[in-house]
């Protein structure tokens, strides 16, 4: 995701081009939650969508648009989900069609939880530009409370437990279950799926360090390579997850 260039900001303001940049260098916070949120027994997220940059060429012309999407998976490289709005120009995307897009092209996410909202970068870029009684009608219009435009959350409870910007809760909590789980069914150590993804990749994706370690001290692979050629740390790598690239070396 590092150095790739954002090739959809033409036109756009600097004040949105930032936004995008910072839309896609915290992203891995916004899969990281909704890594744990599909783990729940009872759902924590009220909203969890991601939008994304989709283009065509029309008339010799790149055109752009920026559309949410929900339902999603990240696999590291590619986000994937349900289109949910309708394009205004563009053709080949229909509202509620299934996609897959580099994740280059993310240019925004949105979480709710407890009436907090996390990310919306280009969201509080546009509230910035209106005056008291536009952003109360525009928050009113989305149902949400957005808060201050010049404070935006990435982690839940960031702010009163700053360690959440590290480790996860959950993945502390869970580690005495994932060794449970695991001592039950061993064969999940070393299990690929179709992509050739391990459990490691996936929680390596997840920046979780704590099961990182778990699976680690249990025996799994921290060679193992998906069909793509990426290893765990390749991916810790390639979302900045720092606290997880020493393990993983």
């Amino acid at each position: 995701m590092e150095n790739t260039p954002i090739f959809f900001a033409d036109g756009e303001s600097p004040k949105m081009i930032d936004a995008f940049k910072k839309a896609q260098e915290n992203f891995k916070y916004f899969w990281r939650e909704l890594s744990w949120e599909y783990r729940r027994i009872v759902p924590a997220l009220d909203v969890a969508c991601v939008k994304l940059a989709f283009t065509q060429e029309i008339n010799n012309e790149t055109v752009v648009e920026h559309m949410w999407i929900n339902e999603i998976n990240f696999d590291g490289e590619k986000i994937k989900g349900i289109l949910v709005n309708d394009p205004n120009e563009l053709t080949n995307v229909v509202n509620g069609e299934y996609v897959e897009i580099p994740a280059n092209q993310i240019s925004d996410w949105l979480f709710v939880t407890q009436d907090k909202t996390y990310g919306g970068f280009t969201i509080q870029a546009m509230r910035s530009e209106m005056n008291e009684a536009e952003r109360e009608d525009h928050d009113a219009a989305w149902g949400l409370n957005f808060g201050d435009y010049n404070d935006i959350l990435v982690a839940y409870e960031q702010k009163e437990k700053p360690e959440n910007l590290t480790e996860h809760p959950m993945s502390q909590n869970m580690q005495e279950s994932l060794l449970e789980f695991i001592k039950s069914n061993p064969n999940e150590l070393t299990a690929q799926d179709e992509l050739g993804y391990t459990f490691l990749h996936r929680e390596a994706i997840a920046g979780n360090s704590t099961t990182v370690k778990v699976l680690l001290d249990s025996g799994a692979d921290i060679n193992a390579r998906t069909h793509n050629n990426k290893t765990a740390l390749d991916f810790a790598e390639q979302l900045k997850w720092e606290h997880l690239i020493p393990i993983l070396k």
